[in-house]
């Protein structure tokens, strides 16, 4: 057993990140200024998303995104049960019906065809969710959204430095990355919106601060008047400076990261192809892609031990896990207030009694490496 325990997740903080973050503190400047104009410049040249907005958080920016999209009671939203919450419950708190489609079993990714069956005249939104650092494939989906005249929204949390088909996600459409600190880059707390809708993001800009035409900085840097007007009631969801400027160094070294993610994801898939009660996931075919390995996923399908189980011993092993995740339409509130027949997600359902995330971050080693893996088998063999 580990003499230290290991975390599924650790950011990758350095003592020039620190020190970053006290010059922002003594600039006198630490709420939404220079840094976050800075983090929004170059998140859009690393993507080639056109416009970006800067946010406290993903969630946040989902929140405003459906207040600028008029979503509303009687709108059906088609997204994933296999997600976080958080989508889900601003759907029902737009007064929306989510519509949960399948997903597949051995990718998690949601599939055009799933989609097609669940369209109706009240569908408004299509949410896919790209899972654990892999692309959906999209181009079908938008296909479909565009016959039906539906927009698609892009959940891309786990998707900083994923590419579709040659190119980064968040460089079309419309999508929403976290900055959480389990994320490939972290601001602690965080969030950035990318369109290629330059009037929503003007009105995601407005409504992320008040409503206000323009902020504090905008104000002193555009030479604007002092009294700013609210052009509509928003909300209070900008990002400071402070976590801003841990957003700019984080993302100058993504892709560096992203490469330690994938030689130690490499690692897994060799080392824990011959446990038979470990069942791991399989990467999208049919299409060419860049995964971000975001989280390293694996079911647990034995009849000796179940998934909590498993966890609850891994971690007397010192070995952290994670959840990702719990499908939505099984906790007590959907449970209790949508009636979803079981069965009915079986793809979801069967993964989501299953799985649990390993450690995965830059930070680890070879020899980690080792210690989960002879970890999982110990338990395995005592179970």
């Amino acid at each position: 057993m580990r003499n230290t325990f290991l975390p599924f997740s650790k950011p990758s903080i350095t003592e020039d990140d620190i020190a970053a973050v006290g010059d922002v503190l003594r600039s006198g400047w630490i709420t939404t200024g220079p840094k976050n104009a800075e983090f929004e410049k170059h998140f859009c040249e690393y993507t080639g998303a056109p416009n970006s907005v800067a946010l406290a958080s993903a969630t946040a920016g989902m929140h405003i995104l459906f207040k600028a999209l008029g979503l509303k009671e009687g709108d059906e939203v088609i997204t994933p049960s296999m997600t976080w919450v958080s989508t889900v419950n601003l759907i029902c708190l737009a007064g929306a019906t989510p519509v949960f489609a399948d997903v597949d079993k051995d990718t998690l990714l949601l599939k055009a065809e799933t989609v097609e069956k669940l369209i109706t005249p009240r569908t408004k939104l299509i949410i896919p969710v790209h899972f654990a650092g892999a692309p959906v494939n999209l181009d079908p989906i938008f296909t479909l959204a565009s016959k039906h005249g539906i927009r698609v929204i892009e959940d891309s949390a786990h998707a900083a430095g994923t590419f579709y088909k040659g190119k980064q996600v968040g460089y079309r459409g419309t999508s929403l990355f976290s900055f959480h600190p389990i994320k490939n880059i972290t601001t602690g707390e965080g969030g950035m919106f990318c369109s290629d809708d330059k009037e929503l993001t003007d009105r995601i800009r407005r409504l992320k601060f008040h409503g206000l035409g323009a902020d504090a900085y905008d104000r002193k840097t555009q030479g604007r008047s002092p009294h700013a007007e609210v052009l509509e009631p928003g909300f209070k969801y900008n990002l400071t400076d402070i976590a801003a400027v841990l957003g700019v160094r984080q993302l100058a070294r993504l892709d560096e990261f992203n490469k330690k993610r994938t030689d130690i994801a490499k690692l897994y898939f060799e080392k824990l192809a011959s446990i038979e009660e470990v069942r791991l996931l399989k990467d999208p075919s049919g299409y060419d892609f860049v995964h971000a390995r975001h989280l390293f996923i694996i079911r647990v399908d034995t009849p000796k031990i179940n998934r909590d189980l498993f966890m609850e011993k891994l971690k007397a092993e010192n070995i952290g896990t994670g959840l990702h995740f719990r499908a939505a339409h099984t906790h007590k509130y959907y449970r209790e207030n949508f009636k979803i027949e079981k069965g009915s997600l079986e793809n979801t359902e069967w993964n989501s009694e299953r799985m649990c995330s390993i450690p995965l971050f830059p930070d680890m080693k070879p020899e980690d490496v080792d210690d989960v893996v002879n970890a999982i088998k110990k338990v395995i063999a005592n179970a």
